[in-house]
Order: structure tokens, then sequence, then C-alpha cells
């Protein structure tokens, strides 16, 4: 049987018996919900109530920090970070929550092709440059003015459609607005395209439900965005790349630390 207490509060004896015997309450916490022990006057016996604040079940980025009121949690991977404030206004919030994915995309991107081609060089399947010298490269096929203008020219474009389909949801999925290929890249909602192109495997189709597939995408993609974040560091102090760094750790790991680098690059 269970008892409405309060607010947001659940009474469930742990008990049988349909009667409530009046008692008293003796109150010890047990993490985040707090327990109630209790002595009956007829019959005589022990019983336990758990009186839980449906409020604090929400996981937080830092544990017992109570999360602002405008972070409500139905945000995808939302555990109340904003210590800035910068969510207030829930105009650029909804911004900011694209600007994320966005950032998490390109994240995943990056640590995926910076390890896949450092792991060709390093093991001499091709000849690539290390991914931070990648970009002096003169390639054959084309100019590198000529392939900065068309990925300016092509990333513009996307962006643009991008930045008004969230202005105006919906928009750029009518006929006519994306040379035809509208059905081929059906959105699902701002910031989340489909279709046959861009959704192949037909995963998230019910994108209003898919709260496991959003949760799982920023969480990887905030993860690499610290990923992207420490191989620049390590680039930066080590002057190698990912891979060399990991087989000179491998090759002696009580010596080749980051502490022995970060000594050793002050030095």
């Amino acid at each position: 049987m269970a008892v409405a207490v309060g607010r947001g509060f659940l009474v469930q004896p742990f008990s049988s018996s349909s009667s409530i015997y009046h008692h008293k309450l003796y109150k010890s916490s047990l993490g985040r919900a707090t327990t109630f022990w209790s002595t009956s006057s007829s019959p005589r016996r022990y019983r336990q109530i758990s009186v839980q604040a449906q409020g604090q079940q929400r996981p937080t980025w830092l544990p017992g920090l109570d999360p602002p009121p405008y972070l409500d949690g139905t945000l995808a991977g939302d555990y109340g970070f904003d210590p800035l404030g910068l969510g207030e206004d829930p105009e650029s919030l909804k911004w900011y929550v694209q600007a994320e994915l966005v950032h998490c995309r390109f994240a995943m991107a990056g640590v995926a092709g910076i390890l896949f081609t450092d792991l060709l060089r390093v093991t001499g399947i091709s000849n690539l440059p290390v991914w931070y010298e990648a970009g002096a490269v003169k390639f054959q096929f084309a100019s590198t003015r000529t392939l900065l203008v068309v990925q300016l020219l092509l990333m513009g474009f996307a962006e643009t459609k991008r930045y008004m389909d969230f202005i105006n949801p919906g928009s750029q999925a009518k006929e006519g607005s994306f040379f035809g290929l509208e059905a081929a890249l059906e959105g699902l909602e701002p910031g989340y395209p489909g279709g046959p192109l861009l959704n192949p495997l037909g995963l998230a189709k019910d994108i209003k439900n898919a709260h496991e597939l959003k949760l799982k995408e920023i969480k990887n993609g905030r993860l690499a965005m610290i990923a992207m974040l420490g191989i620049f560091v390590q680039a930066y102090v080590t002057h190698a790349g990912p891979i060399d760094n990991l087989v000179e750790h491998l090759s002696n790991p009580w010596q080749k630390t980051i502490i022995q680098t970060l000594a050793n690059s002050s030095s």
C-alpha cells in the first residue's frame, strides 16, 4: 500500500497489512532516500517506510548540487551543468543545444579521422603525414586554394540550411527547398536530419521518443570533444601523433607517463 505524503514524496510501508497504525517516526538518511523506522502499537512490530523525493532522483554533474530551474532534465544529456548561466534565456538555450550537437559531431569525426590515419602511418600501411601537418600537404588533383574555396562553399551552404531549419523548423523539408533531394534528406527535427542518405539504417525514426539514442550521441560527442582537446595539447607538448604517444607509453609504462612528459617539456 502506498500513501502520498506532502509534495513529491512517496510513503511505501513494507507490510502486507492494509491497516495503518499510529506510530512514531525516527528519521535516518540513506543516500537520496530518507528512511523512517516506526514502531506500531498494535501489534508491536517494526516496519520500514521509505520516503523518497522524486525531484532528487535526477543525476547531476556534481552529486548533491541542485540544477538550475531552467535545466529541468528534458534535454538529452542535461545534468544541470551551466555555471555561467548561459542557458537562462530559452531562445539562447535552443541555439546552444544545436551548437553543442554540431561540435560533438565534428569532434567525433575528427577523433576517428586522426586515429585512423595515424594508425595507417605508424604501421607503415600508408605514407600519410601526421595529422597536424596534413593541412600543408599539396594534393595533385587540386590546389589548396581550390579545396579551401570548395569547402567554404559546401560548408557555408550546409550551415545556412541548418540555420534556416532552426529558425523555421520543417521549412527545409518542403518541396523544392533542397534541389529535389528533400525526401532523401528528410529532417526529423532541427539538429537531427534523416532520410536514406543521412539515416540509412532507419534509426530513431520516432525522434521524439529516441531519448536513449540522443543521450548516447551527446555523451560520445562530449567525450570526443575532451579527446580532441587532449590530442591538441598532446601534439603541442610532444610534437607527435596520438598513436606514437601510445606506443611510446606502452614501451615503458612506468617511465613514459604524462608526469615525465610534462617534466621533460618544461625543462
